[in-house]
């Protein structure tokens, strides 16, 4: 049964409620709320078939220096042990009923049964599976919190392994979080790794659905998306509200251990976020992401074009020699590589240096960029394949 008014961890409960210095200086720019009661905490976490991750997933909040008053499980059309090894680990079992919308259906559901029992100022924490929080996201995010924050999205950290593939998902990872402190936490998208909520906040989104302002369904996380988090994203700042991603909600994630596994997880980001556009047209909100697939589809092309004239030159004419313009441009561009990914680790610095590994590595995301568009444009049918 639901319940939000008795702790649900004691061993959890009894841990320390601050964080440290260094942690609440990264939250100061966040304006405080109004003084009034404490909101309630309560986490979903949709699963399917994740029970080698789910007590990581679960352990990590339970670890919060401010724990869930709650953790549920939504376990969506599971048939290993996901629902036993969230109960051995403190957390209740939702169980999905007919969802064929994966997880976002399963989320839709999940929230309808939980929201009634929440008030407007109350929390409500989406996390991934996959993905252990670090101890200070909650408290974190909770203080980034105003009345022009609808929503609190975490900074995604690559876990170890996957070789050198899983190396450099690191590195891009660490680049995003490096963007996102220069701008000031503005959050670009609301990761499904780890999102905070206002409960008021989906309230409005559900009504905006359906009443035709948003699209997506009737209710709260969108049916007609691939990538649900980032049309999420789009949904609550059309309603007005600021998303962020302050320093200190760090999350650790997956990497995709394969060439194959990384393919169609980018696949679906990359056309989910151009049919979100597509379908929301160009708004106040829309215009800048309208802008940086503008510039990315144009650095992409530009980079294409340097490659092969330069091989075509080389071939032809044998290399063409050394100029000091040129070689001053790219040491600046390798600087930019190297302190960007400086926080990765002494191989992340060395691997940015060379610079040819990332390039390859940038060439296979532009390959994902245009079967992208190509598909958008031919509008064929992108199949969702679980990675």
């Amino acid at each position: 049964m639901l319940d939000l008014a008795a702790p649900a961890s004691a061993r959890a409960h009894d841990r320390r409620r601050r964080i440290s210095g260094r942690h609440a200086a990264r939250r100061a720019h966040a304006a405080p709320e109004q003084p009034g009661p404490e909101p309630r905490l309560a986490a979903l976490i949709p699963a399917h078939n994740e029970q080698d991750r789910i007590a990581a997933a679960i352990q990590g909040l339970w670890n919060q220096t401010r724990p869930p008053d709650l953790v549920v499980v939504v376990a969506d059309n599971c048939t290993d042990d996901t629902a036993l090894v969230a109960e051995a680990h403190g957390a209740q079992v939702f169980h999905t009923q007919g969802n064929t919308h994966k997880k976002a259906g399963a989320l839709n559901q999940a929230i309808a049964w939980m929201l009634p029992h929440l008030d407007d100022r109350d929390l409500l924490l989406v996390q991934d599976a996959d993905t252990v929080l670090n101890p200070w996201f909650a408290e974190t995010a909770r203080a980034t919190f105003n009345r022009r924050v609808g929503a609190v999205g975490g900074v995604f950290y690559g876990e170890e392994g996957g070789g050198f593939l899983g190396l450099l998902q690191r590195m891009e990872f660490h680049r995003y979080a490096w963007e996102l402190e220069r701008t000031g936490g503005k959050a670009q998208v609301l990761t499904g790794t780890g999102t905070m909520f206002r409960a008021r906040v989906l309230r409005e989104v559900r009504s905006a659905r359906r009443a035709g302002v948003i699209g997506g369904g009737t209710s709260y996380y969108s049916l007609a998306s691939l990538t649900e988090d980032d049309e999420m994203t789009k949904a609550v700042k059309t309603l007005g509200y600021r998303a962020m991603s302050p320093a200190g909600c760090a999350v650790t994630t997956e990497v995709m251990p394969t060439l194959g596994k990384l393919w169609h997880q980018r696949l679906r980001w990359q056309r989910g976020a151009l049919e979100n556009l597509r379908d929301y047209g160009w708004t106040r909100v829309t215009a800048r992401y309208f802008a940086q697939q503008f510039l990315m589809g144009f650095g992409a092309l530009s980079f294409l074009v340097y490659l092969t004239f330069m091989i075509t030159f080389t071939t032809l004419y044998g290399w063409p020699g050394f100029s000091p313009f040129w070689t001053a441009i790219g040491l600046l561009f390798m600087v930019e590589k190297t302190v960007s990914v400086r926080r990765a680790g002494p191989r992340a610095v060395l691997v940015a240096a060379l610079m040819i590994p990332e390039m390859l590595y940038d060439l296979f995301q532009h390959a994902v960029y245009f079967s992208s568009l190509w598909g958008l444009v031919r509008r064929s049918e992108e199949k969702w394949v679980a990675t």
